[in-house]
């Protein structure tokens, strides 16, 4: 080696250089002359390493992913375990564990992420999803299905979630918040037809299914079997939407002349549960009313409920029946803004569950008398009186900081549009998002509370 950085330096030559343990100088360089040329450190991504690393020791100790998977260590699956038909001693592969599924979807949610291929696709590259999965394998379909097809054991685990906080006293039901928001629905404008143009659909639709199991029968060459069923199922599906946006009319006939509304009652052959609402811009498109009632100060949702109502009208006597149902007790105090006042409701809470409602008169209608003090029957008149007072304006401020607070969290986590079709989907949805906001609120509290103590 010695010998042929001596000859390198002798004869000056540059492509010995190659031969060197480390460039030379150019021994034909002027003295003080340096290279234009800049030199870097260049990736060499061929070099092989060795990382011993368990997925145990991707994560931090107080990872956010460790956290949701204490929360539904901590859930009772059992209604999704007695589902599973793989029993020990029998034939038959065994399924994703429910567990995973819902810490998948618990965790997506609080990253908002929406998409189930999208959640398939972490899985594989994101260490918080891998340590998640814990080495099963997952695929998007299931994680989709998973998503939706669990309404009534979602609900279930609100309730109990939520009880569970209350039996520890960090959350009360004394005062709640209710409110709405619109989330657009998975539909265009031109899926909206009238009656006259379903039924026209529908004889198409149903055309096309009978002309397809036709194909497949007398020519089962012609496709693939699997292509010739999935297109079979995709025109049923189709079928069953545009029967079910016909069955719709109806309903929608019936509302738009309540309103007094002119023109043709028209309905989504996407989505036939979905109306055309106000959305918060001014402008119209269609979607669903979410639902969200919210203890306040520990701003815990306690309440979910979809509506296909464009307004919050009578919306709220449904849902406090729903909080009695579900925790045996009703709110003492309801805050909600003036979108949900409708003297009716008033008197059945206050004859009912006994709440007391804190909202603001309407200020439009009667000119020349004072909102608070209009004469009214004595339920009215007590709520006109008490809204007046500074005491319940200072208790309905907290409405914007607990209604309008987590509305604005569920829609930085994607809810601004709901993907898939039908109201008991979309409450799944509501679900998961009022799940997954649960699970920091208590971590919090909990925090808290041991401060306190």
């Amino acid at each position: 080696m010695k010998n042929s950085v001596g000859a390198a330096r002798h004869d000056g030559d540059t492509a010995g250089m190659t031969d060197t343990l480390f460039p030379l100088p150019d021994a034909n360089a002027r003295p003080g002359q340096t290279s234009s040329e800049p030199r870097v450190q260049r990736p060499n991504r061929a070099q092989l390493e060795l990382r011993p690393v368990d997925l145990d020791g991707l994560l931090p100790a107080d990872h956010r992913a460790r956290v949701v998977w204490e929360f539904v260590e901590g859930l009772d699956l059992a209604a999704l375990y007695d589902q599973i038909k793989a029993v020990e001693g029998h034939a038959g592969r065994p399924p994703i564990d429910p567990a995973i599924l819902m810490a998948l979807w618990l965790y997506a949610t609080l990253d908002g992420v929406g998409s189930a291929r999208a959640l398939a696709r972490l899985c594989d590259e994101h260490d918080a999803y891998r340590w998640l999965c814990g080495g099963v394998s997952v695929n998007y379909h299931t994680l989709a299905d998973f998503r939706v097809e669990h309404e009534t054991v979602l609900d279930g685990l609100l309730t109990t979630s939520v009880a569970a906080l209350m039996e520890e006293g960090v959350v009360t039901l004394t005062r709640v918040a209710h409110d709405g928001m619109r989330v657009r629905a998975s539909a265009g404008a031109a899926s909206f037809r009238g009656g006259d143009r379903l039924e026209q659909v529908l004889a198409e639709a149903t055309a096309q299914v009978e002309a397809l199991k036709r194909e497949v029968h007398d020519d089962p060459a012609a496709t693939t079997r699997r292509q010739a069923a999935a297109r079979v199922r995709a025109a049923e599906e189709r079928r069953q939407r545009v029967a079910r946006a016909l069955a719709e009319v109806p309903a929608v006939a019936a509302r738009r002349k309540k309103a007094r509304v002119d023109g043709p009652a028209r309905v989504s052959t996407t989505a036939p549960e979905a109306r055309v609402m106000k959305m918060a811009d001014g402008g119209f498109r269609p979607a669903f009313n979410a639902q969200l009632t919210t203890a306040t100060g520990s701003q815990v949702i306690v309440g979910v409920d979809v509506t296909t109502a464009g307004n919050d009208l009578s919306q709220l006597p449904p849902m406090m029946d729903q909080l009695e149902r579900r925790y045996g007790q009703g709110p003492k105090e309801v805050l909600v803004d003036g979108g949900f006042v409708n003297l009716d409701d008033i008197r059945t809470l206050a004859a009912g569950c006994g709440a007391r409602v804190y909202a603001p008169p309407n200020t439009r209608r009667g000119r020349g008398r004072h909102p608070y003090q209009r004469p009214d029957d004595e339920v009215i008149a007590e709520w006109r009186q008490r809204m007046g007072t500074p005491a319940a304006q200072a208790i309905y401020k907290e409405r914007a900081a607990t209604s309008e607070c987590v509305n604005a969290i569920a829609r930085n986590r994607g809810l601004q549009r709901l993907m898939v079709r039908g109201v008991t989907k979309a409450r799944a949805v509501l679900l998961w998002f009022a799940l997954a906001h649960n699970v920091l609120r208590a971590v919090s509290l909990r925090r808290l509370a041991e401060q306190l103590a």
